[in-house]
């Protein structure tokens, strides 16, 4: 493994370079990157610390500044160190600038202003962890989308994924021997999503959360031939009432996230 240090500076939260730093860090096989995150970089004092630690460690800078003094003595230093030092944002912004014939703002952390979709999402955060694991089903309908599931398919983080999009997502879980809440079959507005996975995948991993939690492994929960009719019954629900399905097997919640997203539009477009 070659281990190399990425610094990933911005002016604001840093959640825009944290991002697009660790795509292009998994591109690559063999590489064991320490990741130094600077946030808030602001002032003068906040770069020459920065590259204070250049100077000792060396490695790669991926930054998003704005502010053009700031970003001029973190280029600067950088030339001087022969540290590689790349703005993420500025080919997209000046394409940007270009099509649309207008200048951009420069403006720290524009993208986190409290807005009105700020608060769209804080409320849709609030309500999925309100209506997690078939909580509050009285009013499933204010939903956008309810997912539909047994047990560790997901349903938790994928809902919150969506929140932080703005999407209202319920979720119920479907347990043998208990009946689903009646007002799931009642729902006229949300999109219902069931969501699936490999039977031997789900043993899999009911295991190691009975092991985490120390309990006794000898139970239907993760018999595979019970788990295997558990996942079947649910999927007869889901084609009984024409609700779409996403085997999450092999997916990461950004992608089972992104899949729904792409249900909920077109459902949007046609209604």
């Amino acid at each position: 493994m070659k281990s190399v240090h990425v610094h990933l500076v911005s002016d604001s939260t840093g959640e825009t370079v944290n991002l697009v730093g660790r795509a292009c860090l998994v591109q690559f096989d063999h590489i064991e990157a320490e990741e130094h995150i600077w946030s808030l970089v602001r002032t003068e004092d906040k770069v020459e610390e920065i590259l204070t630690t250049l100077e000792e460690q060396g490695g790669f800078v991926i930054y998003t500044l704005v502010d053009s003094k700031i970003r001029r003595l973190l280029e600067d230093g950088c030339a001087t160190l022969q540290i590689p030092c790349i703005a993420v944002l500025d080919p997209i912004v000046a394409a940007l600038a270009n099509f649309l014939g207008v200048e951009g703002h420069a403006k720290p952390g524009s993208q986190h202003v409290m807005n009105a979709e700020y608060f769209n999402r804080i409320e849709a955060m609030q309500y999925a962890l309100s209506h997690d694991d078939g909580q509050s089903t009285w009013d499933l309908n204010e939903a956008d989308v309810v997912l539909l599931g047994v047990s560790r398919t997901s349903k938790t983080p994928t809902g919150i994924y969506l929140a932080n999009r703005g999407i209202k997502a319920a979720n119920v879980p479907i347990v043998p021997g208990c009946p689903i809440p009646k007002e799931v079959f009642e729902l006229n507005k949300p999109l219902v999503v069931g969501l699936t996975k490999d039977p031997k995948r789900l043993v899999e991993i009911r295991r190691q959360r009975l092991r985490l939690l120390d309990q006794d492994e000898n139970t239907d929960y993760v018999n595979f031939e019970m788990v295997s009719k558990e996942i079947n019954e649910a999927r007869r629900l889901f084609t009984q009432h024409d609700w779409p399905v996403i085997n999450v097997s092999r997916k990461s919640i950004e992608e089972t996230a992104a899949t729904i997203l792409q249900l909920y539009h077109e459902r949007l477009d046609h209604s």
